[in-house]
């Protein structure tokens, strides 16, 4: 049994004011009260605000906004009605150029502070559309017994429930402005208490909806989806269990939604619920420039770590004597099989492997490679960063979504292998968020 903890105090319930002196890197304002430090959802740095406690923890405190009193002179009105309780944004508040000098000064800061190192160029910020920009996502749903009617959207800000929202201006216009229908529909189905998710998946053919149902859905149900899907242009699937379990409602769903790099002459399909980048205009501009500073040539061997469906192997491939990508998700690597058959390209193979093991065995891994691209999730590529003397490659590219695992692990490129780092800079990948979507060129 779970115990209470009764020596708890409560939560003082009047607003304290505070002055905020800059924000973390999940976009709070940082403030100093009673010899702690306290995070402040919604305070800007340079704002004089009053605020309320929302947890009280031995070295730091959190807190939500209650009134600016000195407003900063980049705060802005948010673009979105739902910003204040919507999870899904955590910056319409601050104007859009301030959003991109704070990433960018985050991201210099985790390399000097965690990273002991300095990037020789910082790169100009690549940018793509503020609004409609997202691709992917996955919206939570939840059906309100006593108010007879579905909520669809992200969750509320630091809490569990969903949000209370019927537009997302961030999310692709074929979704974004419809989740209204989409809450409609889910109250209609009879399964309705037994759907808690629908997965967005926007590609340049068209939109997939995949709606993660726990239990099989009724005749009805599965009509109701088709005539939804059918009325509104979208390919709808649902999913009982895992992402083998994913079926098309309607035969014209079974096509795959894809999207195109037409600098590198590359076509990718993609699953509905297999990882791609939620920001087409940006991931087109990201593969550029990483070509650009991986610089590939005809004559030589490039190794693409955490290589996904191939968004960079394959652009790669049309340029050097061969790519080897690998990636731990088995079902990607397929689909990468796939899109390089699809494309016609025959000189990039592809594994499946744990990047976070001893890979030393592995006949890919005994080879040599003149140049690398890593790609990795959150947790970033230590163990591998720590294997890569193994191939001896010159030049080293990063693709990061988390500033604090790359200078972890440029300070390992670079103070443990001998590389320099040649430059760094931020993508705009996630606009009005904390998240930071950045790139770095090592080499030795």
């Amino acid at each position: 049994m779970a115990r209470r903890n009764y020596n708890r105090k409560p939560l003082p319930k009047e607003p304290r004011q505070a002055v905020v002196e800059s924000l973390n890197h999940d976009a709070r304002g940082v403030a100093h009260m009673d010899g702690k430090v306290v995070f402040i959802d919604g305070a800007l740095p340079g704002e004089t605000v009053t605020f309320t406690y929302t947890e009280i923890r031995r070295d730091y405190a959190e807190g939500q906004v209650a009134t600016v009193l000195e407003a900063s002179g980049e705060r802005i009105a948010p673009h979105c009605p739902h910003a204040g309780i919507c999870g899904g944004c955590s910056l319409q508040h601050l104007e859009h150029e301030a959003q991109i000098r704070h990433k960018q000064t985050l991201l210099l800061e985790q390399l000097r502070r965690i990273g002991k190192v300095q990037p020789a160029e910082v790169f100009d910020v690549l940018r793509g559309p503020l609004w409609g920009y997202r691709h992917k996502a996955r919206l939570s749903v939840k059906y309100v017994r006593k108010k007879g009617r579905a909520l669809v959207g992200f969750r509320e800000k630091g809490g569990p429930f969903v949000a209370d929202i019927d537009v997302c201006p961030v999310l692709h216009p074929a979704v974004g402005e419809k989740l209204s229908l989409l809450a409609e529909l889910v109250a209609g189905l009879t399964v309705r208490e037994q759907l808690p998710q629908i997965e967005i998946g926007v590609g340049d053919n068209h939109c997939a909806l995949v709606f993660r149902i726990l239990q099989d859905a009724a005749a009805e149900d599965l009509a109701a989806l088709r005539a939804f899907g059918e009325a509104h242009g979208y390919a709808v699937y649902t999913q009982r269990q895992g992402p083998d379990s994913i079926e098309p409602v309607h035969e014209d769903s079974a096509a795959l939604p894809s999207y195109a790099l037409p600098e590198a002459d590359v076509h990718f399909h993609f699953n509905p619920t297999e990882f791609t980048q939620v920001n087409p205009a940006i991931n087109r501009a990201m593969v550029a420039r990483a070509l650009g500073l991986l610089a590939p040539t005809a004559d030589e061997d490039v190794l693409d770590l955490f290589c996904g469906l191939g968004n960079f192997t394959l652009p790669l491939a049309r340029q050097a004597k061969s790519v080897t990508g690998v990636e731990g998700d088995a079902p990607l690597v397929q689909r990468a099989r796939d899109n390089a058959q699809r494309n016609g390209i025959s000189n990039a193979e592809f594994f499946a492997a744990d990047l976070f093991a001893d890979v030393s065995a592995a006949p890919w891994a005994q080879r040599h490679y003149d140049k690398i691209l890593l790609d990795p999730a959150r947790a970033g590529a230590q163990e591998i960063v720590r294997q890569l003397p193994r191939f001896g490659a010159g030049r080293v590219v990063y693709i990061s979504c988390n500033p604090a695992t790359l200078a972890r692990d440029a300070g390992i490129l670079v103070n443990e292998l001998g590389y320099r780092l040649l430059g760094a800079g931020i993508m705009d990948m996630f606009p009005h968020t904390a998240h930071v979507e950045s790139i770095a060129v090592f080499e030795r």
